[in-house]
């Protein structure tokens, strides 16, 4: 059990099988406190992950719109299925955190979205709707990294947080492994944010 910064989880393994995908064969494990929790943490990990040595980690935040939908309004989708390709190839593992819209939910997501089409930016307009500019924590994470005796990793990501998540943690970073994406027309104003507001590293 891990105290986070605002309450003590407790995830644990409730079932799991062999997920082949374009990318080769996963075995994806659902975490979750009980077993009939309909919307569990998933580890993705890849048929050629050897624990023996430090793993290439994604932690990735659910995004409904991006991941299922391939909107455009955000790089969440091509991250997805880039970080799969990418772990495939190191015989990775993917975290999927059910935290979706930076853990404000999806209702309010699309209440953020409504704003930001009459001109505010992401940050400002979760700001506007009185919530968290970034409400995600990374508890579970690692968690679920420690569960599957992960101590050492390649973080594969552009955000800091993530990194200094892991880094007051039993989990020690070894590097970070940037997460390159090319920028759209209709998601380059929140690049522009998450690189200038949130810290994002790009």
């Amino acid at each position: 059990m891990l105290k986070g910064s605002h309450h003590t989880l407790f995830v644990s393994q409730q079932a799991d099988a062999v997920i082949p995908t374009p990318w080769g064969n996963f075995r994806m494990i659902a975490f979750a406190d009980r077993e009939d929790n309909w919307m569990p943490h998933l580890a993705l990990i890849h048929e050629h992950f050897d624990h023996t040595k430090p793993a290439l980690v994604r932690m990735h935040s659910e995004c409904l719109t991006g991941d299922i939908f391939h909107s455009k309004r955000c790089d969440c989708g091509e991250q997805l299925h880039k970080a799969l390709e990418m772990t495939a190839q190191e015989g990775g593992v993917v975290l999927y955190l059910r935290q979706e819209g930076r853990g404000i939910g999806l209702i309010n997501k699309l209440k953020a979205y409504n704003l930001q089409d009459l001109g505010l930016n992401t940050v400002d307009a979760n700001i506007h709707l009185g919530l968290e500019i970034d409400a995600r924590h990374y508890d579970i994470a690692i968690e679920m990294l420690l569960a599957l005796d992960i101590k050492k990793v390649h973080l594969l990501t552009n955000n800091p947080d993530k990194i200094e998540a892991l880094e007051h943690s039993p989990i020690e970073v070894l590097s970070r492994v940037p997460l390159v994406i090319e920028p759209r027309k209709e998601n380059l104003n929140y690049l522009k944010t998450k690189r200038e507001n949130l810290g994002h590293l790009f």
